[in-house]
């Protein structure tokens, strides 16, 4: 049987044991709060290896990044910091524009916010913009093309956030207009969830 978007997005987040609100609705651990397969109930036996390969997955997958993406970011990351890189990382991952779209509450996941922009509905200091990986700057304007505020997505997000306003974001409604704006730089509490810096910095260090 094929597996719906919604089932495969909630299999992996129960692998992880962890909610990742970039993945969408809510909800992937309330029926079944263990890890997939027949297996899943017993007590799970963690390596090192497996601890640290978790806390990536945690981070590259609620992002909606690919392995070689992700790499790519780390890179950039790490050569902007020679201490704790993950502090620069997640700064790098929280300004990319699909996922401040997701966070301004425009979209109800990241996967969305990326087909708002891949569309041409986000505009950016009033421009149109297509590329969602873009990173955006402190002080940057975010907000929709006019006929968008009455797209599916949009409407699904602003019945239903799926995260509250981050504290390094504005948002202003006027009209039934929304404009959200970057006012400060996200650090390490803008990860809406759980997870171990450490382990990340451990599983790259060993594998370049």
């Amino acid at each position: 049987m094929k597996r719906t978007g919604k089932e495969a997005r909630f299999k992996k987040q129960r692998r992880l044991m962890t909610e990742l609100p970039g993945l969408g609705k809510a909800g992937a651990l309330e029926r079944r709060p263990y890890p997939p397969g027949q297996h899943g109930q017993r007590r799970r036996k963690y390596s090192e290896f497996g601890l640290q390969l978790e806390e990536k997955q945690k981070v590259r997958i609620h992002y909606g990044l690919r392995e070689e993406q992700f790499r790519r970011i780390i890179g950039k990351a790490q050569k902007s910091s020679n201490t704790n890189w993950v502090e620069s990382l997640v700064n790098l991952l929280e300004k990319r524009l699909d996922n401040v779209v997701f966070r301004l509450g425009f979209a109800q996941s990241i996967p969305a916010a990326k087909q708002l922009v891949s569309h041409g509905k986000v505009l950016l200091n009033g421009k149109k913009v297509n590329i969602a990986s873009q990173i955006i700057k402190v002080g940057d304007v975010v907000s929709l093309k006019p006929e968008a505020y009455t797209n599916q997505v949009y409407m699904a997000a602003k019945q239903a956030p799926r995260l509250p306003l981050p504290t390094f974001m504005t948002k202003e409604e006027k009209g039934g207009v929304e404009t959200g704006r970057l006012i400060d730089e996200p650090n390490m509490e803008a990860v809406p969830f759980s997870f171990d810096p450490g382990l990340v910095i451990s599983y790259y260090s060993l594998r370049g």
